[in-house]
């Protein structure tokens, strides 16, 4: 049985993806994501002796154990995030492997997978911004706020104009009140949401406050004689954002409904899809972005002298060194040789580890 999890989205039309139009429709400009710089990632091919086959190395090859650090997985179709972390784990020769933030089986793209030590990081990574592309259909309704749901409502929405579709996805844009899927992970009293919807009770999120950097119309498709449209928007939200809510919202508020029928995340926090590789690459050059670079690119970064470095690595508070506003993220703290050695936080006129990556664990890297 598939598993529903937090972020739903199904294929895109064929001959088309999100942003991409298989067929003509009217195209509406949006101004371009400012250029970030992508993490460097080292590879690191994993040769053995044996057959192999259980871990997906070709015959003659087995995983050994990897170092730490982040695989960035462009997740394809039809896996859960749990199967890739899965398949990670005999890649990498290791069972410390986790992600930093589900997708639902029919999305695709950015699914970012810690292994060893570099677990640890994950719970900095989940919180980070996050970008898609999607098709959100409108016109029709359905349980689940995707095309995996029945039906609800469908209502002809031939008279809905571009001009209107920007408004409205221009009114939940910003800082808004979202109410979740229902059909989410979400817990109620212990229980899964979807478990319970699919018990048969009816389950009544509460609505919560959550960040819609942008939200750009790009292409409008009329659909099924010209009664439904289908929209390609592209979404950059704050972590906790759900884009089927949105596609159901935006519907709504044309007074038509809607719902997604395509999600592929390309962004998470600093990692692009460019820097993304599938689990076929993978399977023959497990790239790996190393724990001290990974560090490097998702925290600003204090450089220590030897004796803070010391200090650090026994878990002891250092000074605070330059003083942060308050609000500001963890740093990442670097011995004079340039391992990184604790994420650190200013409290004052002291800076204390978060969490200390000990020189004794050089070997389990």
């Amino acid at each position: 049985m598939r598993r529903p999890t937090t972020t739903t989205a199904c294929p895109a039309r064929a001959g088309s993806t999100p942003g991409t139009p298989g067929t003509a429709g009217t195209r509406i400009s949006a101004a371009d994501a400012p250029a970030r710089p992508e993490p460097r990632v080292r590879r690191h091919i994993l040769k053995g002796v044996d057959s192999g086959q259980a871990s997906g190395q070709p015959a003659g090859q087995v995983a050994v154990q990897a170092r730490s650090g982040l695989v960035i997985v462009d997740k394809p179709q039809g896996w859960t995030s749990h199967d890739v972390v899965g398949r990670l784990r005999r890649l990498a020769g290791t069972r410390k492997v986790g992600h930093a933030g589900t997708l639902d089986p029919m999305a695709t793209g950015v699914l970012v997978v810690g292994i060893n030590r570099a677990t640890r990081l994950l719970t900095y990574i989940v919180g980070a911004a996050k970008t898609y592309t999607a098709t959100i259909r409108l016109g029709q309704s359905t349980v689940t706020d995707d095309a995996e749901g029945a039906v609800l409502t469908e209502t002809i929405a031939a008279a809905v104009t571009g001009e209107a579709i920007r408004q409205a996805a221009a009114a939940l844009t910003g800082e808004i009140s979202q109410v979740p899927s229902s059909v989410s992970a979400i817990k109620i009293n212990g229980e899964r949401s979807y478990a319970r919807v699919r018990s048969g009770e009816t389950v009544q999120l509460q609505a919560r406050p959550v960040t819609v950097h942008r939200f750009d119309i790009h292409d409008i498709h009329r659909v099924r004689g010209g009664r439904l449209l289908d929209v390609d928007v592209t979404v950059e939200c704050s972590s906790g954002t759900y884009v089927r809510a949105l596609a159901r919202d935006l519907g709504s508020a044309l007074g038509v409904g809607g719902h997604l029928t395509a999600l592929r995340r390309t962004r998470v926090g600093p990692f692009g899809i460019e820097a993304a590789a599938t689990l076929e690459e993978l399977a023959s050059d497990l790239r790996v972005l190393d724990l001290d670079d990974a560090a490097r690119v998702l925290f600003p970064v204090r450089e220590l002298d030897a004796a803070e470095a010391l200090d650090l690595s026994h878990g002891r508070r250092i000074g605070a060194g330059e003083p942060a506003a308050a609000g500001a993220p963890p740093a990442a703290a670097f011995a004079p040789d340039g391992r990184l050695v604790a994420l650190l936080q200013n409290r004052g006129s002291e800076a204390r580890p978060l969490l200390v990556f000990a020189p004794g664990q050089e070997a389990q890297r």
